[in-house]
């Protein structure tokens, strides 16, 4: 396979974001894991173009014992056989379950996910590639790690927000099937 890969944030980018929705804020249940519009269809997108998709997210509800390892795997698992489900893929999912004050390298704004990312899948060169995002640490993240950036608006940030801050997404998108698009075309 060519080395055609994207990185995409779980959380507001893949399904509905769990804050104000769930009793906690998180996803933690495959039943409160509600795919957002596009998304099955633009997996199988990139799948049928030759892409692979790493999913890198925080789970930080593991770390602060609202789920278990075990729980956050099954429902990994839950959602990687959905998208299999609609002709589509996710070949990896990195997760950092560390809370921020861990002060670790996986957590996002840093970079250490893509890194092992990376070498997880024999990636020599990030630069070129998207990460998918729907936050501004996200984008940081992404930037840290050499990245092009798409700020989705399907989660946590909108314009207003993007353009207050320092580090700018490299494109903007309402949602991730019109961010699949700009994969595709390459800008």
């Amino acid at each position: 396979m060519e080395n055609k890969y994207v990185f995409v944030d779980r959380d507001g980018v893949i399904n509905k974001d769990g804050a104000g929705v769930t009793e906690h804020g998180y996803v933690t249940k495959w039943e409160d894991f509600i795919f957002l519009p596009g998304v099955i269809e633009g997996f199988r997108t990139l799948k049928e173009s030759g892409y692979r998709s790493i999913v890198i997210s925080n789970q930080k509800c593991v770390g602060k014992g609202i789920m278990a390892q075990d729980e956050l795997k099954d429902l990994t698992e839950k959602m990687k056989s959905a998208v299999r489900e609609g002709g589509g893929r996710i070949d990896g999912v990195l997760y950092c379950t560390h809370l921020d004050q861990d002060n670790c390298s996986c957590r996002k704004p840093e970079a250490g996910l893509f890194l092992e990312a990376a070498k997880k899948f024999h990636i020599e060169d990030l630069s070129g590639k998207y990460f998918i995002g729907d936050s501004e640490r996200d984008i940081i993240a992404g930037k840290k790690a050499g990245l092009l950036n798409i700020l989705v608006l399907s989660g946590k940030s909108s314009e207003k927000d993007a353009e207050e801050w320092k580090i700018k997404p490299d494109r903007i998108a309402r949602d991730f099937k019109e961010a699949v698009k700009i994969v595709l075309e390459g800008k």
